[in-house]
């Protein structure tokens, strides 16, 4: 059975994370391993739980960089040094350009907290999903999984999780049930498909076949 390598990249406490390395524990993610978890910012809470699972881990800070060039090309070489096969932005807050896409093309995935092309974008990240969404009215949220291209939120959708929301939310509390019943469910899901290559791109659209015995 072909093992896929990820490489995990973060920016905060890495709840996402945490959800990615349960269900690889658990055996949900049987194909896959947690090749490196890579931070924006040092000192993250991420960064402990990647310690706590003996999990390689590394800091790399746009800051340290000129520009977008070489930042793009020290995460490509950390993510290369690994044998990262398939990268994962979960909460990472820092944009990367065109080498990185061009490195791992239909080979990084992303979640988004929203039912994209709901509330994404440039600017929709943390509670600002959820802000919108509460100001909009809508009676359903929820979350997104997709390939990532170089346009924000806007690669081809894997998976979708639609979330209700109550009539008493704050978008601390809508935020909270996104994550615990969408992001947690989805991306891990997402991986999965991936790992045992059920996952084809055709065009804007991602063709999900069924499973097989076949390892």
């Amino acid at each position: 059975m072909t093992t896929t390598n990820i490489g995990v990249l973060v920016s905060g406490g890495g709840t996402n994370l945490q959800a990615i390395l349960d269900r690889v524990a658990d055996g949900t993610l049987a194909r896959c391993r947690v090749a490196v978890v890579i931070a924006s910012r040092p000192g993250v809470y991420a960064l402990e739980r990647a310690k706590a699972a003996g999990v390689p881990a590394v800091c790399i800070s746009r800051k340290r960089y000129v520009d977008l060039d070489a930042f793009d090309a020290a995460l490509v070489e950390a993510l290369r040094a690994y044998d990262v096969d398939l990268v994962v932005t979960a909460g990472f807050l820092t944009i990367f350009g065109k080498a990185v896409v061009d490195a791992y093309p239909n080979r990084i995935i992303n979640v988004h907290p929203a039912l994209i092309p709901s509330f994404c974008g440039k600017g929709f990240y943390g509670l600002t999903p959820h802000k919108k969404a509460l100001e909009y009215g809508v009676k359903l949220t929820g979350a997104t999984t997709h390939f990532v291209d170089l346009e924000a939120d806007a690669g081809p959708i894997i998976l979708q999780k639609a979330v209700e929301v109550a009539p008493d939310d704050t978008p601390e509390s809508l935020q909270k049930r996104v994550m615990i019943e969408g992001e947690w469910s989805i991306l891990p899901e997402s991986i999965r498909l991936f790992s045992e290559g059920r996952l084809r791109v055709e065009g804007r659209r991602v063709m999900i076949a069924e499973s097989t015995q076949n390892t």
